[in-house]
């Protein structure tokens, strides 16, 4: 917990490419040298710096004028110095209908969507789904940018990534929910008004940033390696206690008892603490390319990423041959449980690019907790994390990694032709779609080397 408090309050929020995010870095690699566990950065490619500066809004009408909080959606492109204004035009829902309603009118315009409260990661998951579709009409329409009402109460201000991610064009932003309400009752009493919006982004072209890599040596099977990751990055609204400081103190927590123990695992384990996640993954999806000759030696590669809430079992990736490992593994600590295992792939964090090179992967499934209004957010602080249930997660985490470190069964690499079997099978596809992913997959630039494929994706 010490760790976790130096983490967020003395670091702080740190969105990659930061400097805040490189402190979080030389943080990390002092904390397991401090534990006597091997570490090293790991170098990769960012494709481009994209940080907010300042955002600010003002809605005008005749006899009116008020200024809401704003905060620009990762990938909004920045304004004109003095703003870019608009007519500020309701969308409703962002739905064809009420896009098509809309007509001509949204041509160069800001479009208002409202949007439901969100109470859970279910809520969150389907905002995501929703999200890229919303913009895909509204850019077809020819709007000026998107306005989210934000769908957190409290005004709670929050960060989305624009679902066309590096590709977008147009300034995006999330409006503060009661702001947002007052000029949507506005629109709809028929009071004609316009949004300026002035973004001011740091941006600027590919760089170079760094994973957190502490390893401990496997005694008898070294070549062999056990991967458990969190990301280190965050968003810079918060200070990232939730998403994902504590499961980035929990691996260092491992790591630092393995070695006070004085526990030789047989294969090596590598606890990874990747940049990038919020941005696209890019620090995975840089490792498994810089240690690709490596992966059919990597016997498992988990994420954990959900918070502080009880970890109930895992993702297995659809592989059914994993789910009973993955019981095996957590034996030890079954008082801990019941788990359940979900054969199912996961989108949205580091298990991404292990999946699609092949390699079994597990997210951790963790019960919601305080996890869902607080993601991206402003109020993503240290009081929102239970100590005693991150100490249990840890627990957890420690009995996943040593059992599949010392267990001999070592599930095969899935081939490319394997992996786009899951695509074309399951809902992955629909997933990677809503994060802008599969582009990316079926050109081949993503994923195991093979015959890239563009078959049709069934949910």
């Amino acid at each position: 917990m010490s760790d976790l408090q130096s983490l967020v309050d003395e670091v702080g929020g740190r969105a990659t490419g930061s400097s805040a995010n490189l402190r979080s870095v030389d943080w990390a690699l002092a904390r397991f040298r401090e534990a006597g566990v091997e570490a090293r950065k790991e170098a990769f490619q960012m494709p481009r710096l994209w940080l907010e500066r300042s955002a600010s809004a003002t809605v005008s009408g005749k006899g009116l004028e008020f200024s809401p909080r704003i905060a620009a959606m990762p990938f909004s492109t920045a304004t004109p110095k003095g703003g870019l204004t608009a007519p500020l035009l309701d969308a409703g829902k962002g739905t064809e209908k009420e896009l098509k309603a809309l007509g001509e009118k949204a041509k160069g315009a800001f479009l208002l969507v409202d949007t439901v409260e969100l109470k859970d990661v279910d809520g969150l998951f389907r905002e995501y789904a929703e999200s890229a579709e919303i913009e895909q009409r509204a850019f077809a329409a020819g709007a000026a940018g998107v306005v989210y009402m934000g769908s957190r109460p409290n005004n709670l201000l929050y960060r989305h990534n624009v679902s066309v991610g590096l590709r977008n064009t147009r300034p995006m932003m999330v409006m503060e929910r009661d702001g947002a309400l007052r000029a949507q009752r506005l629109l709809r009493t028929g009071k004609p008004l316009t949004l300026t919006a002035e973004i001011d982004l740091q941006t600027g072209p590919a760089y170079e940033s760094y994973n957190v890599i502490g390893e401990l040596r496997g005694s008898t099977r070294p070549d062999e390696v056990v991967v458990l990751g969190a990301h280190l990055d965050s968003w810079d609204l918060g200070t990232g206690a939730l998403d994902n400081g504590a499961n980035v103190v929990a691996l260092i927590d491992v790591a630092r008892q393995m070695k006070r123990l004085g526990i030789k695992p047989a294969r090596t384990i590598r606890f990874a603490l990747w940049n990038g996640e919020e941005q696209g993954m890019f620090g995975s999806e840089g490792y498994v390319k810089a240690h690709e000759a490596e992966l059919d030696k990597h016997v498992m590669a988990s994420s954990f990423d959900i918070g502080c809430g009880r970890i109930n079992g895992f993702f297995t990736g659809g592989r059914p041959e994993l789910p009973p490992l993955v019981d095996r593994a957590l034996d030890s600590v079954k008082g801990l449980g019941p788990f359940t295992q979900v054969d199912v792939p996961i989108v949205g964090t580091d298990n991404f690019d292990f999946m699609l090179h092949g390699v079994p992967n597990l997210v951790a499934n963790q019960e919601p907790a305080l996890y869902g209004p607080n993601y991206h957010a402003r109020s993503d602080e240290l009081d929102k994390c239970d100590p005693q249930q991150l100490r249990l997660n840890t627990a957890i985490a420690a009995a996943l990694a040593y059992g599949f470190a010392q267990m001999d069964e070592k599930l095969p690499r899935h081939s490319r032709a394997q992996v786009e079997e899951l695509v074309r099978t399951t809902d992955l596809g629909q997933q990677m779609k809503s994060f802008n992913m599969l582009e990316d997959w079926t050109s081949g630039k993503r994923g195991r080397k093979g015959s890239a494929t563009t078959g049709s994706v069934t949910r």
